[in-house]
């Protein structure tokens, strides 16, 4: 008897009979009252799109990045023709509208971001909008990707708490970079053109490196408060040059016997203009002119190198290493409260590191999507083909590579020169690939591993403090390898913090033991140095008075193996200077 016959009236079948076939079992449904309905593929419910003709009605809401980036953001958007407003930093009360919204298990960000938007659309409310003038005068802009991490859902489970707090209609508008600016349809109003691209590029690298410069310059100020005077005028400055600057067009700017010909070439005239346009973004005399003059306007800061700090990096996941709200528990300035040098970390090492792994996923699927999988060796036109396509992608991404890590490095140049380049992709992947494999995909990857050993054997930090959301899937995968990371590298101070909505103080408290040991190691580093100088602290410091230059932010101070600490290093400088043996090194910008 076949198993099926245990089972009276049962649908399952013993293997010698056959399967009752699907049109008479629909047909037994329907006569007991079961109706059949037709199934399909699931369709993302279409949304409202952004037309051109909305630009000058339409408010672009933004934020999640440094306030430096977002008033770069607002430039750039500004220049291109739209009315944007950034929004507040979020805090905890932000994070307790997501938690109302949003659905249970999202990740930290989420809450944050989401319910930083709700927040501000309720003030609205407030102010005496109602809810149809709010969903039709604003939309969200940010960023979009695809998983494997939880950021993939982002956008539904923006939306869905943006249903569940009664603005169903409210529009958000994504951008990916595989797909440029885009909404759930096509989107007209806003247009990737490639004066926003330029635009973008340089807010990103001047946001990086005015960020990095704030936490590299404020510890040692003489005048408390000098070093965010400076920063937020230079922000102002270079703002406003990025809304306001000229536009490249190549016929306002040729004379009139050359513009009638270019005219009746279009295709020349297109490629001549974008290449004056990359140009003129990135080389003219004026925006050069600008960055300089913001490097003035913070040399201007006096500073004391003789002051004993700990270096912490911070490293972890995208949002909770960049924000600087109580997304993160404020920990910047937390640590700098503590006496800490913080090195932050910037977007720009996240886009080079997502550029290299495009470019090696590439080559480990090479061949798989040539347009001739069956050439054979005697049919060369179909083989030139698929190495053709290969080689020019590849090409691309790895000049795309080698010309952004120049532009953040030329940045950093002319803003001072102090601000560390962008670390090399390639050997984050050596160092951290024993420990976790380098094409594993999620988060960051192998970043955090990697720059944990960069930091610490180059003798780069003290300490390094791993920042991320509750419960993030890639970076709890990475702090269960730092573990046989720090096994194998015992001078390793390393504290991973996962973050909330609550905790704060219990994330302090454990901070504040780790940094103890930080401190301790930075002080017996800096007594060290002092006394192998043989000479006293009043004596470096009253000689550091007598020459204005050493009491500049922006002076070069030489790195000695081994040697951590800014304090450690300057002095066994300028005690090279008092007994000859070296001389003071130029300051960026003299002859």
């Amino acid at each position: 008897m076949g198993f099926g016959h245990n089972f009276a009236g049962s649908a399952i079948s013993s293997p010698e009979e056959p399967v009752p076939c699907l049109p008479a079992d629909r047909e037994r449904l329907v006569e007991v009252s079961v109706p059949h309905r037709k199934t399909g593929h699931y369709r993302r419910p279409p949304e409202r799109p952004f037309t051109a003709e909305e630009r000058n009605q339409v408010t672009v809401l933004f934020g999640g990045f440094t306030w430096k980036h977002e008033r770069f953001i607002e430039a750039i958007l500004r220049a291109s023709g739209y009315r944007c407003q950034m929004l507040p930093t979020p805090n905890v009360e932000s994070f307790t509208f997501g938690r109302e919204f949003g659905n249970n298990g999202q990740c930290n960000p989420t809450y944050f971001t989401i319910g930083n938007l709700i927040k501000f659309l309720r003030s609205l409310e407030d102010q005496g909008f109602s809810r149809h003038e709010i969903e039709e005068k604003y939309i969200f802009f940010t960023a979009g990707s695809c998983g494997p991490c939880r950021f993939g859902m982002y956008e539904s489970e923006y939306r869905l708490a943006l249903q569940n707090a009664g603005y169903e209609r409210f529009r958000i508008v994504l951008y990916q970079a595989e797909q440029a600016i885009k909404a759930a349809a096509d989107n007209p109003g806003l247009k990737f053109t490639l004066d926003f691209n330029l635009g973008a590029l340089n807010m990103l690298n001047l946001g990086d490196v005015l960020n990095d410069l704030s936490y590299r310059i404020r510890p040692f100020e003489a005048v408390p408060g000098s070093t965010d005077r400076a920063i937020e005028e230079v922000v102002d400055r270079l703002s406003h040059f990025l809304e306001t600057r000229r536009r490249f067009e190549l016929l306002e700017r040729t004379p009139r016997w050359l513009a009638a010909p270019l005219r009746r070439t279009p295709k020349l005239t297109s490629f001549l203009n974008a290449t004056g346009k990359i140009l003129d973004h990135l080389y003219s005399a004026e925006f050069v002119g600008q960055m300089r003059e913001a490097r003035r306007c913070l040399g201007e800061v006096e500073v004391d190198h003789t002051r004993v700090k700990p270096v912490v990096k911070i490293v972890g996941e995208f949002w909770a290493q960049l924000t600087e709200g109580d997304g993160n528990f404020n920990m910047f300035s937390f640590l700098e409260s503590e006496g800490a040098q913080v090195h932050v970390d910037s977007i720009g090492g996240w886009i080079s590191y997502l550029l290299r792994q495009s470019r090696i996923s590439m080559e480990e699927k090479k061949g798989l999507d040539d347009p001739y999988p069956e050439a054979r060796w005697w049919e060369p036109r179909k083989r030139l083909a698929n190495l053709w396509k290969y080689r020019r992608k590849w090409s691309l991404l790895r000049l795309s590579e080698v010309l952004w890590s120049y532009l953040y490095a030329r940045t950093s140049r002319h803003l001072g020169g102090i601000t560390p380049r962008l670390l090399s992709q390639r050997e984050l992947a050596r160092l951290a690939h024993p420990f976790y494999h380098s094409q594993a995909r999620g988060g960051e990857g192998h970043l955090e591993v990697g720059k944990n050993v960069y930091y610490t054997t180059r003798g780069l930090c003290h300490m390094v403090l791993a920042l991320k959301p509750f419960g993030c899937m890639p970076s709890s995968q990475s702090d269960g390898v730092q573990s046989a990371v720090v096994n194998r590298f015992p001078e390793m101070i390393f504290l991973p913090v996962e973050t909330s909505g609550e905790g704060e103080i219990n994330a302090h408290s454990r901070v504040q033991m780790a940094l103890g040991e930080a401190r301790v190691k930075a002080r017996a580093e800096f007594d060290t140095a002092l006394a192998s100088t043989g000479k006293l602290l009043a004596e470096i410091k009253d000689y550091a008075l007598r020459h204005p230059s050493l009491r500049s932010p922006f002076y070069p101070i030489p790195r000695r193996h081994g040697i951590i600490g800014p304090a450690a290093n300057f002095v066994l400088h300028v005690a090279n200077l008092m007994d000859g043996r070296t001389e003071l090194a130029r300051l960026p910008g003299e002859r």
